[in-house]
């Protein structure tokens, strides 16, 4: 069996690889790491990371199928003090966000980023 450690990034084709990441960086506080890459532009917090990745059409690659079928949404964990931060941020922002409980086992804030993915920022501190 393999065991893996964590998940190490997730690659989504943007339409905007300048606007996509400093969204990801001003909205959620991502990083870029490996400028050298470009594509991909890598955004992380801590050990989790997306890899921006230009339009299929543009890129060319058979590694990213056709249309974003396969994606419904990601999401990144966050503690309970954070998460009235967020709401708080969002807020401000003027960004629509949905909140959802999860049975009394975590609480979720749902946005959308400039390619309209569905963001998942959620806490199991309740």
């Amino acid at each position: 069996m393999i065991r893996v450690d964590h998940l190490d990034h997730i690659a989504l084709t943007v339409t905007d690889l300048k606007r996509s990441a400093e969204w990801y960086h001003s909205v959620l506080g991502l990083e870029r790491r490996y400028e050298h890459w470009n594509p991909p532009v890598m955004m992380c917090a801590g050990n989790t990371c997306l890899a921006l990745f230009p339009d299929v059409q543009q890129l060319g690659s058979s590694l990213t199928p056709p249309g974003r079928s396969g994606v419904r949404h990601f999401a990144f964990r966050i503690d309970k003090q954070m998460f009235a931060h967020a709401r708080e941020v969002l807020r401000e922002r003027g960004t629509d966000f949905d909140f959802e409980n999860h049975d009394d086992i975590a609480h979720s804030l749902y946005l959308r980023d400039p390619d309209g993915y569905v963001v998942e920022l959620t806490t199991y501190d309740l």
